[in-house]
């Protein structure tokens, strides 16, 4: 796998490569930028200026002023009371996201923090050392980063290969011992929302492949199911402002082009049901809505999420209390990727159902050769319907959760992390349902000898290379799992 520079800031695509075990280094630009920050931190504890965080205490305790000898036991307290994480740990993936996310803040120069803080979490990364980060208890940030950081200083646990071991223990297998954080280190560390960026960055991957994927299983559902291609031609299309639109639309009539089976089905429907006939409108807004939020990732990854912020020189040194930790454009973007991948989920599942309805698809009933002895696909679908609920439930915004914390300091929260991880939740729900509506089509094209287009045939066989046809011979939950990991990992024919 490449490795992946920091020289101004890492893309999402940076951060997925990096949390899926690319290495990681800062680029000479990076560094300079970085010690030039802390120069200006030291400058503005030797001066004696006024900076929450730095010579104040944090949150509702930001006018309570701490004399120059106590900062660093601050940065040292702050994450001892920050680590408040709830519940069973990030996977490896999420948390390196978290951890690449954070060095690329840093490396945009504003935060103050030391270049040997930053080298640390770089040399965690490239050794496989992942600290455990709960995945609860975050309002959009604070918590994730300040169980990582908690490694940095030989506290808390981490995993190395199959082993969890003491923070201690793992600094030690990446060539590291305890750091002794400075002023401001405490607070850089587990402000911003790296947490909610890194997360969403994997979201992002996660549901590009689901997009395409979305289109191809389709077409297969389409084709097995005789459907009326009329409602994508090109010029029917056309009447729809929407290049998103008029993408997918091509993408289908593409898989079915030259489709013996559609050709059978010629003139036995008018028009068919709106979860076959409406793909092109349904998948195009979804993409609309991944472009939206990877634009929005970008502009964070782009941004300074560190409160305060220093610019300046160390002669002329300026810290700036502002509010960019609040993550409020990551919250309602993450939320409506959600929303989107949940959608296009939810009509899978009512093409699977068509798929299984004799009443319907022309097909045996649930797809069984022997109807009555099997029940093939019957139970599948209610899995699917299971998961679509659930979705519906995870689609809630969690940008309007608002609360108030700190002593009416923080009385306004977007919940971008909840946003990220929710997000996240759906994206693989929505795998499995589309791997149970992939099994399906295949199933469905079993009874199908018309001939299938070159297009559906490809991604057929592809399938077929995974999971063979089902006789109610082995656990169907297998295959669901077989089908989910595959669209998880793979691309289509």
């Amino acid at each position: 796998m490449t490795d992946i520079v920091v020289e101004t800031h890492l893309g999402w695509r940076d951060i997925a490569a990096v949390a899926e075990g690319a290495r990681l280094h800062l680029g000479e630009a990076a560094k300079r930028r970085i010690s030039d920050a802390r120069a200006i931190v030291e400058a503005i504890v030797d001066r004696g200026i006024r900076a929450y965080g730095v010579n104040t205490g944090v949150g509702a305790l930001c006018d309570v002023v701490v004399d120059r000898p106590l900062q660093r036991q601050l940065s040292h307290n702050i994450l001892m009371s920050h680590a408040t994480g709830i519940g069973a740990p990030l996977g490896v993936t999420e948390t390196r996201a978290i951890m690449a996310t954070a060095v690329s803040n840093y490396a945009l120069g504003h935060s103050g923090v030391r270049l040997e803080v930053v080298d640390a979490l770089v040399r965690l990364l490239n050794a496989d050392v992942t600290p455990m980060v709960p995945t609860k208890g975050s309002v959009g940030y604070l918590s994730h980063m300040a169980h990582i950081a908690l490694v940095l200083i030989g506290a808390g646990r981490a995993r190395v290969g199959d082993k969890v071991v003491t923070g201690g223990e793992a600094l030690a297998t990446a060539g590291l011992v305890p750091l002794e954080l400075g002023a401001k280190e405490g607070l850089s560390l587990v402000n911003g929302i790296p947490c909610a960026t890194g997360v969403a960055s994997l979201a992002l991957k996660r549901s590009e492949r689901i997009l395409d994927w979305a289109d191809a299983i389709a077409a297969l559902t389409i084709e097995a199911l005789m459907g009326n291609p009329a409602a994508f031609d090109p010029a029917a299309l056309s009447l729809r402002a929407s290049p998103s639109l008029q993408s997918v639309g091509a993408s289908l009539r593409d898989r079915l082009a030259g489709s013996g089976i559609v050709a059978a089905g010629a003139g036995r429907k008018t028009q068919d049901a709106l979860s076959m006939r409406a793909v092109p409108h349904v998948h195009g807004a979804a993409r609309d809505a991944f472009r939206g939020a990877a634009d929005v990732v970008e502009r964070e990854l782009a941004s300074i999420s560190d409160n305060p912020a220093v610019l300046g020189t160390p002669e002329a040194p300026e810290v700036h209390s502002e509010a960019h930790a609040v993550g409020a454009a990551m919250g309602l973007a993450l939320d409506q990727l959600a929303i989107a991948i949940a959608e296009v989920a939810a009509m899978s599942e009512r093409r699977l159902d068509r798929l299984v309805n004799p009443l319907v698809s022309g097909l045996p009933a649930f797809l069984a050769a022997d109807s009555g002895v099997s029940s093939g696909f019957m139970i599948a679908q209610y899995a699917a319907v299971s998961l679509v609920n659930e979705n519906r439930r995870l689609a809630l915004p969690a940008s309007l959760d608002g609360g108030v914390t700190s002593a009416l300091q923080e009385d306004h929260l977007s919940h971008a992390t909840p946003a990220s991880l929710k997000a996240l939740a759906v994206i693989e729900n929505a795998e499995a349902i589309l791997g149970v509506e992939l099994l399906a089509a295949g199933q469905a094209h079993e009874f199908r000898s018309e001939g299938r287009a070159e297009g559906t045939d490809r991604l057929y066989r592809q399938l077929r290379d995974v999971v063979g046809p089902y006789q109610d011979d082995r656990p169907l939950s297998d295959d669901m799992a077989a089908a989910a990991e595959f669209i998880r990992a793979a691309l289509p024919a």
